[in-house]
């Protein structure tokens, strides 16, 4: 697909030298492993079982529709991140990026946001382990509590990530790879059953309206954040100048592909069925049915609960590198920007990040919250800070032009397109006002920034005080 950038010349900027990897692996990780963490973060085998029948129930037949929009907002906003990445290779991501171009109350907004993003994603992911693991103990008459399976999954993901990023990209590339195949394959056989025929009331958008697109826009979104998570990867990545932003664009486009033909398949396949898809419990088990191979049923199932973990992983291992550089750039406690000494990883961060994400869930299961609510409440808690972090980037990029000598028409027409998307999703989320307990996370999220924003200040009044 056409780069808007492409016609930039790249400038003199090398990858970080040594001392300046802060403490991790340098060129380690093949161009199919960087992409491996952006898909990995994306989680896109959980989007047709869980999220496009959430989708339907806003969006109708325009699902395919919402998805499509959905993905053009996010490969704008992967174009401005690329604009960065093919600069600059650091492990504090976007964060770096605003850090570099605006002033620095916005570079501490977009660190926070970004931190709170992969953290709050964390969580949401591992209500969703939870949700998928229940039928598969209840099959071997067992039952574990929410919380000690909450335990073992951000547990897991933490040891996973402390041990090797390799080994950790790696597990992550073939459990998704293995689960997006079996998806695919129930899609592909209900489509041909059909006789490969339009669907005409998908294609003329039968009883869909403007406002039904545009939260089941809303709601399409969360399939995709995470997918810039390989730019915290920085110079682990060989050629990340290259490789990163190649992957940040491919996982946003690849995934839109998947998510709206995996849509349009799963309408098709429920047309003129009772439930509809929308209030259908386990979509995949009627269409794989349907589609005459139900028993890959389970092994789909164990793949959306085995990806649920890669998603948890990515979001811990990208957590790790952005507080990484938090704390080098005294923006977080000085102890979490100590890498291990023989595995190269931010072991401290990691587990800080992980026992974060493992709070709120371990809170609302012990409060009897379903696994179900926990995912759609911490996923959509998530997107605010995601949102906050790619509109700074797209802010930013002109000012990162210009700085280089090549500020032109097209950036500037990109920079505002991706930023009138950010700022849509997050007022997507706010009106029209949802219900409780919805219509309290934006007080969540304010709160939690407004503490970010204030241990900053007072770092810099006492660094002031030491100074004089």
């Amino acid at each position: 697909m056409p780069d808007p950038l492409a016609t930039l010349e790249p400038i003199d900027i090398v990858a970080p030298s040594a001392n300046e990897a802060y403490g991790l692996r340098q060129h380690i990780l093949s161009p199919l492993e960087v992409l491996a963490q952006s898909v990995s973060t994306i989680a896109p085998s959980t989007t047709p079982p869980v999220t496009i029948a959430l989708v339907f129930g806003l969006a109708g037949e325009g699902v395919w529709l919402a998805y499509a929009i959905a993905m053009t907002a996010m490969v704008l906003i992967a174009f401005c991140i690329a604009g960065f990445a093919r600069d600059s290779a650091s492990p504090g991501s976007l964060y770096v990026y605003t850090r570099d171009t605006l002033p620095p109350v916005y570079a501490v907004i977009g660190a926070w946001a970004l931190f709170f993003a992969y953290v709050v994603t964390g969580s949401s992911v591992a209500a969703g382990f939870i949700y998928f693991a229940d039928p598969f103990l209840a099959l071997m008459g067992l039952h574990i509590p929410a919380v000690v399976l909450a335990a073992l999954c951000l547990g897991g993901s933490a040891w996973v990530a402390y041990r090797d990023i390799k080994i950790s990209t790696q597990t992550m590339l073939w459990i998704e790879f293995i689960s997006v195949a079996l998806i695919a394959v129930v899609i592909a056989i209900l489509i041909w059953k059909q006789g490969f025929h339009l669907d005409w009331p998908q294609w003329k958008l039968e009883g869909v309206t403007p406002v039904k697109i545009r939260l089941g826009v809303m709601l399409a979104l969360f399939s995709f954040v995470g997918f810039e998570s390989a730019t915290t990867l920085g110079s682990e990545a060989r050629e990340p100048l290259k490789t990163i932003p190649r992957a940040v664009v491919r996982s946003a486009f690849l995934a839109g592909l998947f998510f709206i033909i995996c849509a349009y398949g799963e309408v098709l396949g429920f047309r003129g069925v009772t439930p509809n898809l929308g209030e259908a419990k386990e979509p995949m088990r009627f269409l794989a049915a349907r589609a005459g191979i139900g028993f890959v049923t389970p092994f789909i199932n164990f793949g959306v609960l085995i990806s649920m973990f890669a998603c948890t992983l990515g979001c811990v291992i990208a957590a790790a590198r952005v507080l990484l550089l938090m704390a080098h750039h005294g923006l977080a406690h000085k102890s979490f920007a100590v890498t291990h000494a023989d595995k190269e990883t931010p072991s401290a961060a990691g587990v800080l990040t992980a026992l974060l994400a493992f709070a709120p869930v371990a809170i609302l299961a012990i409060h009897g919250s379903s696994a179900e609510d926990m995912y759609g409440w911490l996923g959509t808690l998530s997107v605010y800070g995601f949102m906050t972090a790619y509109g700074l980037v797209a802010v930013a990029l002109p000012v990162h032009l210009h700085k280089t000598g090549r500020l032109s028409a097209g950036g500037i027409v990109l920079s505002v397109l991706a930023t009138g998307a950010a700022l849509a999703a997050i007022v997507g989320t706010i009106y029209p006002v949802p219900d409780a307990p919805y219509v309290y996370l934006p007080y969540i999220y304010l709160a939690y920034m407004a503490s970010g924003i204030a241990y900053w200040w007072v770092t810099v009044q006492k660094s002031r005080a030491t100074a004089t």
